[in-house]
């Protein structure tokens, strides 16, 4: 592993299987971390054989609150890539929401990613080298009616970025906040919206999406909103109004009718 280790979270499908895939190609050994311990090992016998890296799984659920910790004892050597992309939605009104699915939401999209980041970069730090790679959205850019805890969930991990990519500058680590928009990922079926107008627009494919956050993360930039439609449509809801913006993500938020 000349290049040093890539750690990827959620790496078992969509945009972290193929950000997996890409470390590897770049000569990054990979360590990958999500629930699904078979699909994990066969993602890491491929990408060993495919790239003659070192490959290894971390199944661990990072919806429980001891999992990133076990993921950094388990890591072994200290990464010089960092990608927090595990995250998951759900659909429906916040009065009616279960509290113990919002919970788990809130450990895996905010908690484990910002204790994730703790624990890796005082090293990077002190190492003078690393980067970080944080999967947000661009759900983070406005209010989410229907998917409040979801799209709050990324205006943290945007913001968040933001800011210790501001603290880390000129350390010689870099911190990026990745936006995509409706990808074709297992993502809509699991958060049940699929069905909705915001699925029924144009969908980019994970690899498109992964390597767009690939190429940021190596350029150092603190933010990078993939496909220029999203990011055409991105700075106009940096100047709409709040409200206009949470009746817009309302209807797209709805089903087809």
């Amino acid at each position: 592993m000349a290049k040093g280790a890539a750690l990827i979270t959620g790496a078992s499908g969509g945009i972290g299987e193929e950000l997996a895939v890409l470390c590897a190609a770049a000569g990054y050994g990979v360590v990958l971390a999500a629930r699904s311990g078979d699909r994990l090992e066969a993602l890491a016998a491929r990408l060993a054989a495919a790239y003659s890296v070192t490959a290894r799984a971390l199944p661990m659920d990072l919806a429980d609150p001891a999992a990133p910790a076990a993921i950094f004892r388990a890591a072994g050597e200290l990464p010089e890539i960092l990608i927090n992309n595990a995250g998951f939605g759900l659909r429906g009104a916040f009065a009616e929401s279960d509290w113990e699915a919002d919970a788990r939401l809130l450990q895996v999209n905010v908690t484990a990613l910002a204790h994730l980041t703790r624990l890796f970069l005082p090293g990077m730090l002190a190492r003078r080298s690393g980067r970080i790679l944080n999967v947000a959205s661009t759900a983070a850019f406005v209010p989410g009616p229907f998917m409040a805890m979801y799209y709050a969930s990324k205006a943290f991990v945007l913001s968040f970025s933001e800011a210790v990519a501001n603290e880390t500058r000129g350390s010689g680590v870099t911190v990026t906040a990745l936006c995509p928009g409706p990808t074709a990922t297992g993502f809509s079926a699991a958060a049940g919206v699929g069905g909705t107008r915001l699925f029924a627009s144009s969908v980019m494919t994970a690899a498109e999406v992964a390597r767009q956050g690939f190429q940021a993360m190596m350029a150092g930039k603190s933010e990078w909103i993939a496909g220029a439609r999203n990011r055409w449509m991105m700075r106009g809801a940096r100047l709409a109004p709040r409200s206009m913006l949470a009746e817009a993500a309302r209807n797209l938020n709805s089903s087809v009718k």
